[in-house]
Formats: C-alpha cells, structure tokens, sequence
C-alpha cells in the first residue's frame, strides 16, 4: 500500500486562514438538455464526464491488472499480487480482499481475460456502492432546509454552495447561502458571486467576524424572506486543529439554538486527490459536525478515486453528490453503477 499523504502543515495560530478555492465557472442550470444543434464539442454527457473524469483512476487500475494476467494463470502469487494492485488504488484492504476472493473463486490455477477481472471488480464496487448512492433531498417540512456545508481547506465548499444554489435555483427554490467562512475575504466574495450568478440571497458580514454569529443572523433573515433553503458556508479547517474543529461546534450549536431540528443536513465536501487522508476526515467530521452525507469534488484531477469505496464501506454514510468538472452542472448525483463501471474502465 502506498502509504499515506503527509498531512498539511497547520498554518499559523494568528493565521488559520485556508487555501483558496478554485473560482467558480458561470451557473448552468439543471437539467441541461441537449439540442440537435449542439456541436459534439460544446458539452459532453455527464457519463462521458465521469469516465474521462475517473479515466486516470481507471487507466492505472486496469493497465496494471492487464500486465498481470494476461500471461499468468490465477494461482496464490498472482492473487496476492491483485491484492496488492487494488489496495494501491485506494480502494481498502477490506474492499481489496473482497474482490481478490471473487475473482479467485472457482478460477484457480486457470487463466482469465483482464475484461473479465474488470467485470468483477465493478461488479463487486457496485455492491459496496449501492447502498450509500442517495440523492440528497430537501425536506419540505423545514422552511428553511438549513444545510451546513463542512470540509478542509480548499475541498471546495463555496464551489460546491454556489453549484447546488445554481441547482435549486433553477427548479424555482427561493435559496439563501451565508458566508460562514469569514476567515477569507475572497470566500465571501466568491459566495456573492455565485449570489449574483443564480439569483440567491447573500448573507455576509465583514472578513473576520463571528461565524457562529453570521450563521444565527442568516437563520434570522431566511425566515424573514421565506426561503426554501439556506446554505451555510464554513470556513476551510485541518481535522488535526483543535481551536478550529471548536469553532465548527460553535457554529453547531448556534444553528441548533436558533433552530432546534437544524442543521437538516451537514454535508462533508472530500477532496478525492487526497486519498487515504479523506478518511480520517470523515471519522474527525463526523464526530464534531454530525455529518449527515458526503460530496466527492476533483475527481478528474486524480487516480485515487478509489477511496470513495474504502469510505463507503467503512463508515456507510451516504454519498449524495461527486464532481467531476468546475461547470454547475459538474456537480451530479451519485450513481453507484456509473461510477463502478467507470473506475473498473468499462
């Protein structure tokens, strides 16, 4: 196994201000319906998205299994060697051995085409995958539906806010977002961009200023205004920094005085170029901030997208959303199959 990412260097004690997050692209509303003049280049199909996206997940995953049993037969060695070759892929040494035990089933010391060893690992992926693949739903009894987005420096949670509003938005949902990381002054700025770009409200105060405050004020004009949902921001924070992990239980604790059945869902947005890291995060996330479902970003941007899988099958939490791209309708519902085929390169 490789081993982990050394973990960041914790910034400054006068200084926790995060990494920024990338700027976001113009809102596109959902659903995105493709005309017959569209040129084949102007926007693929998610699908096509999602495995050009996981293509350097799947191209290393699938070459290094076609090296292996293309000229070998399927006896101990070789098994532990695929072993091996999942667990390096991130996928878990749980999940790893699950798979080895499939493949070996029945099939010793006989050969078998790479195809046929891709089919059994999304097969097995897929298996793992479905039960945690829930849409995330906006329960309309809460007006206000409070969300409370979480997530270490730079996972992109703005970005993730700004998508989802452009989303809401466009089903005709009257949405809030509150600028909750005011450690940044370019994430408070990013936050009314993406105001502007989708027609929601912006609540924001000054770089600096209480976020717990900001939180309990933006709850205090939703309800003013009739909004449908409020999307709170947080500021990026290591899982590893006490004072600020505290800071995100103010913020908690705050929503939940002000409204007692809030925050309706607290959704940990994960970095997959992080790999084993993400881990850790859910565990520490959850424990402080009540994580109610998961958001996988920059899946294009790695070949540890495995890791969704080791996450799934240790904590069980739902994975509501992934993303595979900077455009609004980049961010999409996880869709176990999809993704399985799409990691095991079918």
């Amino acid at each position: 196994m490789e081993p982990e990412p050394a973990p960041v260097e914790p910034e400054s004690e006068s200084e926790p201000e995060p990494e920024p997050e990338p700027e976001p692209e113009p809102a596109t509303p959902l659903p995105v319906v493709a005309s017959e003049a569209r040129k084949p280049e102007e926007k693929k199909s998610f699908w096509s998205r999602l495995t050009s996206g996981l293509s350097r997940t799947a191209s290393a995953l699938t070459q290094s299994i076609t090296d292996l049993v293309s000229k070998r037969k399927l006896d101990a060695a070789t098994l532990e060697e695929l072993e091996d070759i999942l667990i390096r892929a991130d996928l878990g040494v749980t999940v790893s051995g699950r798979i080895v035990e499939s493949v070996g089933r029945g099939r010793h010391d006989k050969m078998i085409a790479p195809e046929e060893v891709k089919g059994l690992i999304a097969a097995e992926v897929e298996a793992i995958l479905t039960p945690v693949a829930r849409p995330l739903v906006i329960d309309r009894s809460h007006r206000p539906f409070i969300l409370l987005m979480v997530g270490v420096n730079g996972s992109g949670k703005t970005t993730t806010i700004g998508k989802l509003a452009s989303q809401w938005r466009a089903e005709g949902l009257k949405v809030m977002l509150a600028a909750g990381d005011t450690f940044r002054a370019a994430a408070i700025e990013q936050l009314k961009v993406w105001g502007e770009r989708t027609g929601a409200s912006v609540i924001a105060r000054a770089p600096g200023a209480d976020a717990a405050g900001v939180a309990f004020d933006a709850i205090t004009e939703a309800r003013a205004e009739g909004a449908d949902v409020l999307l709170i921001d947080t500021a990026g924070r290591l899982q590893n920094r006490a004072e600020l992990m505290a800071e995100l239980e103010k913020v908690v604790r705050v929503v939940r005085k002000q409204e007692p059945t809030a925050p309706h869902a607290v959704l940990l947005v994960l970095d997959a170029t992080v790999g084993q890291n993400a881990l850790s995060q859910v565990e520490v996330f959850g424990k402080l901030a009540g994580v109610t479902g998961l958001v996988m970003t920059k899946l294009d941007g790695t070949a540890r997208g495995g890791i969704l899988v080791a996450i799934a099958e240790k904590h069980g939490l739902p994975v509501h959303l992934i993303g595979v791209g900077e455009g609004a309708d980049d961010l999409q519902p996880f869709a176990a199959r999809d993704f399985a085929r799409a990691i095991a390169g079918l």
